[in-house]
Parts: structure tokens; sequence; C-alpha cells
């Protein structure tokens, strides 16, 4: 199957960075060329249907931004399969895995009982494109837990990746040549993307479409789908009730002290000395259990506190700080910043709870209202 659609010509600055640009520099050598964007979506038995539609469909709609006059992109969906069944039992109609500029690999359900080493066992056709396109010059994609694949393709050793934050911590113990940043939404390191949860495939396309089309298409694109164009951060969706526990007894009791006394200054070697173990055998125990370090699961902890008194109470921001640790309000606002991808001032301007959104919360049961300025 392939759609196309004509798009606006892109920015024709120079790409510096392939960390940040790769996707870009193979829109503009096709600009060059055939004026076609070739973007490739891999389609595999379980994916989920609408991940690989969503990007496509993103485009499209960037494409009637643009104008007819604008230069191609032509999508298609692929497979080495003859027939593939996405989530759902939706069938797909697919064809050979072709060259491509981008190829983009849609995440899959994965809950808590599934095997995920049999899983990628099956998948072996698909890892075996997702190698080969890599190593022909291919940028690839990942969509949310998509990123397992890349991991078992040996494309993400080395590199800094993302996926979704309730499958990060599983990312860093299979792949712990890697770097993965459980915050950030979308990252792009050497020609590989990797993206958060489900609905992170919009921040990747409209990151496509702004650097193949420009900020304005971007921008209005965004307004016509109803998209928010402007979080960078998936740090304020996460929920630590949903974070799989079971064999982190350690860490767990690591994580309870931190958590209990967040204002107090962070000592590793007192740490240490209050589980009984030597620096080096704590941070390697925390890190196997959890994939990341005591101190930043102590700065991640000290957001989510601060994030909650912001939306919920009127305390300065300088007392906020105080309260979590910082004596250093700036020190402080620029962790916020890092974490949440807003400054406390704006992040509270943005999810402050009111006492109408209060009420209705109260009413609902879980629903909660909140405005975000633009």
């Amino acid at each position: 199957m392939t759609r196309g659609r004509r798009h606006r010509a892109g920015d024709d600055r120079p790409v510096h960075r392939r960390t940040r640009g790769a996707m870009v520099e193979a829109a503009r050598q096709k600009d060059e060329g055939t004026g076609a964007l070739r973007v490739a979506v891999l389609a595999y038995p379980g994916c989920f249907a609408s991940e690989v539609f969503g990007v496509p469909d993103l485009l499209t709609m960037a494409g009637h931004v643009a104008g007819p006059d604008a230069p191609g992109c032509l999508v298609s969906v692929v497979s080495p399969r003859r027939r593939v069944t996405a989530s759902g039992g939706a069938g797909l109609d697919v064809r050979p895995p072709r060259e491509a500029d981008v190829l983009v690999v849609p995440g899959f359900e994965l809950a808590p009982d599934t095997d995920l080493d049999a899983r990628l066992a099956r998948l072996a056709p698909e890892i075996a494109v997702i190698r080969e396109r890599a190593a022909a010059g291919t940028a690839v994609v990942s969509l949310c837990v998509g990123a397992f694949l890349l991991a078992a393709a040996g494309l993400l050793d080395g590199r800094r990746a993302t996926t979704s934050w309730l499958h990060a911590a599983e990312l860093a113990r299979r792949c712990p040549g890697a770097d993965v940043r459980p915050e950030h939404l979308v990252v792009t390191d050497a020609g590989v993307t990797t993206t958060a949860a489900f609905s992170s495939m919009y921040d990747f396309a409209l990151d496509l479409i702004r650097r193949h089309h420009g900020a304005g298409v971007a921008r209005t694109t965004a307004r016509v789908a109803l998209v928010d164009d402007a979080r960078s951060s998936q740090t304020p969706y996460v929920d630590p009730r949903l974070l799989p526990q079971p064999g982190r007894e350690f860490s767990q009791q690591i994580m309870r002290r931190l958590d209990q006394n967040l204002a107090e200054r962070y000592d590793l070697a007192a740490l240490a000395a209050a589980f009984r173990v030597s620096t080096r055998t704590l941070l390697r125990r925390f890190g196997e259990e959890t994939g990341r370090s005591p101190l930043a699961h102590l700065q991640a902890s000290r957001v989510r506190r601060a994030r909650h008194l912001l939306e919920a109470t009127d305390r300065t921001v300088a007392a906020i700080a105080a309260t979590v640790g910082y004596q250093d309000p700036g020190t402080f606002a620029a962790l916020f910043a890092r974490h949440t991808g807003h400054r406390p001032h704006a992040y509270r301007t943005a999810f402050r709870r009111t006492a109408e959104t209060a009420g209705t919360a109260g009413t609902a049961g879980t629903v909660q209202s909140r405005q975000r300025s633009r």
C-alpha cells in the first residue's frame, strides 16, 4: 500500500549534526532529486494498527497544509511477510521491504504477562529488516515499545534512547549499552530515533514535518489535528503506582528512604553506610533493579512532589524549592524544566488545579480538567 501527498519544500539550511538531523538530511537529498521523502512503516503481527497509520496520516494532513505545489512524501507499509494481522485483528496490505529514507517501527501490546523473549524471537524476520535498513543508511524510528525491536537489532548500543516510561527500566536492563532517557518524548542519536509512549508518535511526526517543511507547516498541522506541539517530556504523565515492582526489594528500600527525606542533602556515602554496602555495590544493585541511579530517582521524586505543590497550593516557587531540597531556586528551576519541559511558573499556569476542576474531579472520580497555556 502506498500513499503520497505533495508537501512544501523543507528548510535548506545545512544539517550540522546527524544526531539531530538525519531525517532532514535524507529529506533534503531527496528534494534535490525526486522531491519525495520515502517513509516506510514496518508492519508485523500484533503491532498497533494505529501506530502503523498515525505518522502517515499526520504527514498527509501536513501535505494539505503545505499545498499542492510542495514536494511529495511517499509512504508505504512494508513487511517481510506476505500477510500481516495487526492489533485487534486488523489485516494490513503490505509490500516487501524496499529502499527508503525513513523506516518507522510501530509498537505492540506489552502486558505484564508478555513473554518478551518469545515475542522478539517470533519477530526475527522484522529485526533482520531493521538491521539491514540501518546498515544501508536508512534513518530508523521506533514508536513506543518498538524500541525493543531496535535493541534486538543492536541499534541502541552506544546511543541515547527512550521508550514508554512504563517500560524504560526493562529496556535499560535488556540493553545496558544504551543510555535510556525515560523522561524524553523523542530522542535522535546518529540516525536512530526512539519515542516515548503511544501518542509520542505525533511528537515525532511533527518533528519530521518541522524539519522537512518548516515550523509554520508543523504548527498549523498541529492546530488542525488538535495535537499538542509544545510538550517536551513524558515526566508529567508518569504514575509510579503502575511501574513494575517484583525483584526490586533493595532498590525499593532505598527509594522509600529517599522519598521520605526529599529535603535532605543527597549523600551517597551516608546512604550506602545506612544499608551496610559500599557505594559501588549500592550503585550497581540499584542500577540493575531500576535502570538508573539513586540520585536520578531522588531528582524525579523531588520534581514529582514539586509538581503537586505547584498544581495544588499557592506556595512560592522558592518555598517549594526549599521543601524538596533546593536552597537555590535557579538550580531547582533548571532541574524542573529538564524533567517537565516547563519552568515552574509556566508549569503552574498550564496545570494549576482550580476550585472548579477540583470539584469536577470529586464528582467524576478520576477526571481532571487541565488548562494549558499557549
